[in-house]
């Protein structure tokens, strides 16, 4: 698949036909992952993958706050059919650490240096190349988020060390015919409206 027909056709697929997942395509989705640029090549990501029933059954009820778990919405109803959730993890201890080597030379390790912290960034371009990944081998993803909440239980249940965040999970799996969100209907933000050039003052 041509790559402008792949970010074309992507999007936030909810729901899935229960098949499972061939090993090669998510092995493939992770591939790409590690090709995401990442400052100083720092490359300060991990990536937790449930692919067994068990695995995936245990990360929603860890997730799942529990005054939802009772009566699921339809969104989680339809999320729970993925056979794979990818929870992608930043290391940012990863970065200090790097910047602290001689070519850096930031061995204060101060996170106040950095401008906006790229090992979430960085780990979010990784999670992108698994959405598009996902596309051209013909399956579905839904990128979403852990509830503040419930980030602890998360941890407990698949002993992730403190110092790896979660910046959410991506759902994998065989499309099935899911609702299309009210937020759909806001329509894709015109060229017009978000390309600038030469100055910013036409910005609300």
């Amino acid at each position: 698949m041509e790559l402008g027909e792949v970010v074309r056709k992507r999007r936030m697929v909810r729901a899935y036909d229960g098949r499972p997942v061939p090993r090669a395509l998510v092995d493939r989705m992770l591939e790409h992952a590690t090709h995401a640029p990442s400052a100083g090549f720092s490359q300060g990501w991990a990536f937790l993958v449930l692919d067994s029933p068990e695995d995936v059954a245990r990360f929603w009820e860890a997730t799942t706050p529990p005054d939802r778990a009772a009566a699921p919405s339809r969104w989680q109803r339809g999320m729970r059919t993925a056979p794979v959730v990818i929870v992608p993890l930043a290391h940012k201890d990863a970065y200090l650490e790097r910047y602290a080597e001689p070519d850096k030379g930031w061995t204060d390790r101060d996170d106040a240096r950095w401008a906006v912290p790229y090992w979430y960034v960085d780990t979010a371009m990784a999670s992108l190349l698994i959405l598009l990944t996902a596309v051209d081998e013909g399956l579905g993803a839904c990128f979403f988020g852990i509830p503040p909440s419930r980030t602890a239980a998360f941890r407990n249940a698949f002993g992730v060390p403190e110092a790896y965040d979660p910046i959410g999970a991506v759902t994998v799996g065989y499309r099935a015919e899911d609702h299309v969100p009210s937020s759909r209907g806001r329509g894709r933000r015109g060229l017009d409206e978000v390309v600038h050039r030469d100055d910013l003052v036409v910005l609300p």
